[in-house]
């Protein structure tokens, strides 16, 4: 079960490396807004999170 939680946490922590490199502070703000909005049934939170998310995304292509 250690084996499990160490590979979670490798694995959380390195998508959060991925999204600074790719979207800055500002895609981990959103990340973090979704994930906290998800997390406490917040619709608000979790949609601004999302849009600054879509935001980032369509701006980078």
């Amino acid at each position: 079960m250690p084996l499990i939680a160490i590979a979670i946490a490798a694995l959380a922590v390195g998508f959060e490396a991925l999204v600074q490199w790719k979207w800055g502070a500002m895609g981990i703000i959103a990340f973090l807004a979704l994930t906290v909005g998800v997390k406490t049934k917040s619709v608000a939170i979790s949609g601004i999170g999302a849009v600054i998310l879509v935001m980032l995304l369509s701006q980078s292509g």
